[in-house]
């Protein structure tokens, strides 16, 4: 990416000398963006290692996306470790191996960046030597004693399972041993010949089938601090003379008995497992001496630091914040004052660093507060300004340049938008390059390669400018293709207290299962209770006779009685009905497939600029689905056709693209959506997307006043106004089209037949996409028959932030503590309490409990207007908590809400759970979810299974698991 102009310049070779020659310096002026570029050149220039420290974890996010683009590989992230100082059940373990596999490569000297925050470098590890011990390597043709093996991996964290599914897993099976290392993508599987290893080869956790060989396998350990029996011996020996040390001191006698009953647990759970997820409050007792992360890199890494004191800002408030922990929980006893000893003290960084190479990174020269530094060395640059889409003030800047003898990079992220980009500036006859032509002439140079935000450097006369810049939105992240990755799909998903449905007998109420001895056989049933007491057991085995009921949402349904004519007298009546509606829907049908319908052209360049202006990685799914939408609007057959997706999958995204199209031929559009609030977020979404372009989009809700209203009817009467986002209101008969060429419903399953169908045979030549995460059976029955067609994305999009995730009994305190921290970084949270009758009184107590935040409450038996008031005043952050039950489950996107609250998870389903969790982690920032249950309540059969799922999904993270597993448990009833 660098020009020769930037390996000419003065101040550059002076900073290479100076790291050449092994000092610390400083480096002011810098933006963010440019300390990374300006990190990569050094490390590529003099060929040494980087160790990047920044001011915090969204920092650390950014600097990793920018120099993993710029290094090309072995560059990692090391998260900071979250510390759970209550008792929790587990936790998720993604990040912690993260943090493991960045530990091995940097003992390793297996990197060229490891980028961290602030946070772990004032954390304590395993000793280095220690934790290399635990290494285990294999090569092919090695002779392996398969009993030491089996007890290496185990020493060294792995668990033993009947079959591999995630990280931190083995399984043997007589001569084959499965290993999924917890650095690795794919598990790996070792075949013994003998004693020895015959072939080691790469394998799919899903099909479990091997494909690719490998002649050598590096295993680290599965967990961050790894034991003897001894040496936990020797952790519950100091736990205890510090605890009779520090009762002695104390009197009183409640306390002391609380202390001796919780730290008796944890002796327990330390002399058992020697490890287990609330582990965090004893680390500053695992070892004699305290070991930092500056241990462990090579001689040959220089370490950067950015922003020196915000740096030192943020470690004295997370000490302070974790002292201010301690002093709550050591009145509860809970930890120790050891505990209050969890970080090295950051009294100077220099202290901290030692004699390591550091070069400091600031804004501004901070040189008199940094010690041991060589000399101060100033680089002016700035930050390029955004150009919104905005392409004629790009080509107008390009020009500026250019006559200003600057040589300008333009980066793009694909070969493709490369061409895009070669194409738009040579219709403006400016001479475009691949590669810097010779005599450091001004020129443009256009490159594949993707940062986070352009700059310029002055001095040198050189401006760089990225794909980002020019979409201003976020840069599109190296594409993860995640492995694995299933849809759940299950029959039903039962609770105490659902409405049910059976085919003989009609409408009941589930009351739960029921062992019953039948004939010296004992089974379990299902119980459910009809009109006047009576009551039906069903066989578990025979669970498709009974469906979920699904009715209007806050209306209760009547109970049938059981024996009698009334079921079979109502689906009577129901038939009778159907069949006139089914009438009515073959003619409208038959009435569509005879017609003509209008013939799209081809797509333009405009369309392909729109296109390109998608700010992330599409899925290969998107793009399909969004070809076969293009090819039927191109012929003249009335397109009607299903879009299936989960939430969050970019079925949006893929409606634009046709929406755009018919904007392309001067057709308007009509996207039809069931809430005022969904409404709202669309249109601001499509104002967004589309306006770089000559089109007119409005919304038509009841968020619009009545002379609004009118204006919009008669812009979509006159033809002024191109696309429509509505709810119902755009089935009132004042609205007229004046040439309607596509019709997108979104969310199908909320709208009745007789709604959808008006619509169609007010206009029935239009052309018809459907969007639905979970179609209705009727939708889909259609789909399925070939009366409609239907695209369907899969595939999951880019990898989120990992929601970080504990599963412990339920504590006011934790909850406390868990929405002050949210609230601390400005966030929102979800606590869900699933239950109406009580949730006023749960969001009382919670006012109660953390009384500076504000907290509002939602459930389904609200009007809509009451929900929609709710749901937009979250949305506006009007409030911090939302209590709420499942309904937002699905739904409207809110990416303020980083932690959810799951108050009695074991009476919710695994996929329930699964779907729950997807609410939080939609930004940048790590977002949290703690599944909790109620102390000392006996649970059921069922809840007790679904809890152990839940607790190994919560770490291991497959998804693939948590499908087999809900199966297995709805199967055992």
């Amino acid at each position: 990416m660098n020009i020769k102009r930037w390996y000419e310049w003065k101040e550059i070779k002076e900073i290479q000398k100076d790291i050449n020659e092994g000092s610390s310096i400083a480096i002011n002026g810098l933006s963010d963006t440019q300390r990374h570029h300006l990190v990569s050149s050094l490390i590529e220039g003099v060929g040494k290692k980087a160790l990047y420290i920044a001011a915090n974890d969204l920092q650390a996010r950014k600097a990793f996306r920018n120099l993993e683009s710029l290094f090309g590989e072995r560059v990692y992230y090391f998260p900071f470790r979250e510390k759970m100082l209550y008792d929790v059940e587990s936790k998720s373990r993604e990040q912690t191996f993260q943090r493991i596999e960045c530990l091995g490569r940097l003992l390793e000297s297996d990197y060229t960046a490891v980028v961290l925050s602030c946070e772990s470098i004032i954390d304590y590890y395993m000793p280095p030597d220690e934790f290399k011990s635990y290494f285990v390597s294999l090569k092919a043709g090695d002779t392996v004693n398969l009993e030491e093996l089996i007890h290496r991996l185990a020493a060294a964290g792995y668990e033993r399972e009947e079959m591999v599914e995630a990280r931190g897993q083995f399984s043997v099976r007589g001569g084959i041993i499965d290993v999924f290392p917890v650095q690795y993508e794919k598990p790996v599987r070792i075949e013994l010949f003998d004693i020895e290893i015959d072939s080691m080869r790469i394998f799919d956790v899903e099909s479990q089938r091997s494909y690719q060989n490998v002649e050598q396998v590096r295993i680290f350990p599965a967990k961050e601090f790894v034991f003897t029996e001894e040496q936990a011996h020797r952790i519950t020996e100091r736990l205890d003379a510090e605890l009779n040390e520090y009762l002695s001191r104390i009197n009183d006698r409640d306390l002391t008995a609380l202390f001796r009953s919780n730290f008796g647990r944890y002796a327990e759970k330390l002399k058992n497992s020697g490890n287990f997820a609330g582990i965090d409050k004893f680390i500053p007792y695992f070892y004699d001496s305290r070991h930092s992360i500056f241990e462990y890199i090579c001689s040959n890494t220089v370490i950067f630091v950015e922003d020196t004191e915000r740096l030192k800002q943020r470690l004295e408030n997370v000490i302070e914040e974790h002292v201010q922990q301690c002093e709550i929980l050591i009145e509860k006893g809970m930890v120790l004052p050891g505990t209050f000893d969890m970080y090295f003290n950051p009294k100077t960084l220099s202290s901290l660093i030692g004699n390591i190479q550091a070069v400091y990174l600031n804004s501004l020269d901070e040189g008199e507060s940094l010690a041991g530094i060589r000399r101060s060395h100033l680089i002016t640059g700035k930050n390029i300004e955004p150009y919104r889409g905005h392409l004629e003030q790009l080509k107008k800047d390009i020009k500026n340049w250019i006559s200003g003898e600057y040589q300008v990079t333009l980066l793009a992220s694909t070969d493709k938008r490369k061409s895009g980009l070669k194409e738009l500036l040579a219709e403006e006859n400016i001479n475009v390059y691949s590669d810097e032509p010779p005599g450091n002439i001004p020129c443009v140079i256009v490159r594949q390669g993707q940062l986070e935000n352009g700059f310029i450097y002055p001095q040198i006369r050189w401006a760089v400018v990225t794909e980002s810049d020019i979409i201003s939105a976020a840069v599109k992240k190296p594409e993860i293709k995640i492995e694995g990755a299933r849809k759940i799909k299950a029959f039903t998903d039962l609770k105490v207290g659902d409405y049910v449905v059976h085919q003989m007998h009609g409408i009941g109420l589930y009351t739960g299962i029921e062992t019953l001895t039948v004939e010296g056989v004992k089974r379990e049933y299902l119980k459910v209770e009809y009109r006047d007491g009576g009551f039906l057991y069903i066989p578990v085995t025979q669970m498709e006779l009974i469906q979920k009921y699904i009715g209007t949402e806050g209306r209760t349904p009547r109970l049938n009685k059981l024996g009698g004519t009334e079921w079979i007298r109502e689906k009577k009546k129901v038939k009778e009905s159907l069949k006139e509606l089914a009438a009515d829907l073959i003619k409208l049908q038959a009435e569509r497939e005879t017609r003509k319908g209008f013939a799209f052209s081809p797509d333009t360049v405009w369309q392909k600029q729109f296109e390109d202006l998608f700010p992330y990685n599409e899925t290969k799914d998107q793009l399909r689905c969004a070809e076969e939408i293009k090819r039927d609007m191109e012929t003249d057959k009335i397109m009607d056709r299903l879009l299936c997706g989960d939430v969050g999958y970019g079925k949006t995204e893929v409606a634009l693209r046709a929406v755009f199209k018919a904007a392309m031929d001067g057709k308007q559009s009509a996207f039809l959506v069931p809430t005022t609030v969904l409404a709202s977020q669309h249109f601001d979404n499509f104002k967004r997307r589309f306006a770089p372009f000559p089109i007119t989009v409005e919304m038509l809700s009841r968020f619009r006043t009545p002379s609004e209203q009118k204006r919009i009817i008669r812009g979509l009467k006159s033809g002024l106004i191109d696309v429509v986002v509505g709810t119902h209101k755009l089935f009132n008969k004042e609205v007229k089209f004046k040439d309607l060429g596509l019709l997108v419903i979104d969310e199908e399953q909320r709208f009745g037949v007789e709604h959808k169908e008006k619509i169609k045979s007010m206009y029935p030549s239009v052309d018809i996409l459907t969007l639905s995460a979970t179609p209705i059976p009727r939708t889909l029955h259609m789909s399925l028959t070939g009366l409609r067609d239907i695209s369907t994305i899969e595939e999951p999009p880019e990898q989120r932030y990992p929601v970080q995730t504990y599963i412990l009994e339920y504590r006011d305190d934790v909850v406390e503590d868990a929405i002050k921290r949210e609230i601390a970084r400005d966030g929102q949270v979800f606590y869900l309490y699933n239950r109406v009758k009580g949730i006023q009184a749960k969001a009382a107590q919670l006012q109660e409990l953390v009384p500076q935040a504000k907290i509002g409450y939602a459930h389904g038996q609200m009007s809509e207007r009451q929900l929609e008031k709710v749901i937009l005043s979250f949305l506006n952050r009007e409030f911090d908590v939302l209590v709420c039950t499942t309904i937002i489950e699905n739904g409207i996107d809110m990416p303020n809400v980083n932690t959810i609250i799951v108050e009695n998870a074991n009476r919710l389903g695994l996929a329930q759970l699964y779907q729950l969790r997807g609410r939080v982690g939609r930004s940048n920032r790590l977002a949290y979810a703690y599944l909790t249950y109620r102390k000392d309540k006996v649970l059921n059969e069922i809840a007790e299974k679904r809890l152990k799922a839940i607790r190994e999904f919560t770490e291991f993270g497959s998804g693939f698991k948590i499908a087999m597993r809900d199966l297995e448990i709805r199967g055992a009833g």
